[in-house]
């Protein structure tokens, strides 16, 4: 039953477009989380040097 459906839509056009937008949907995603990765590692390290720069130009209260 289910290879009889999958036989179905493999021959079906809009069964193919719409894989075809899922794979480009995908590729996408992956793209995504590849860049915010890299750009949060990048993040990380501006905003420890700033928060480093900050804590040794306020004077201390003590």
């Amino acid at each position: 039953m289910m290879l009889k459906i999958i036989r179905k839509l493999s021959k079906s056009k809009k069964a193919a477009t719409a894989i075809e937008y899922g794979l480009i949907a995908a590729l996408i995603a992956v793209a995504a989380i590849a860049a915010m990765t890299a750009l949060g590692e990048s993040l990380t390290t501006i905003f420890y040097g700033i928060s480093s720069t900050l804590s040794d130009a306020t004077p201390s209260a003590l």
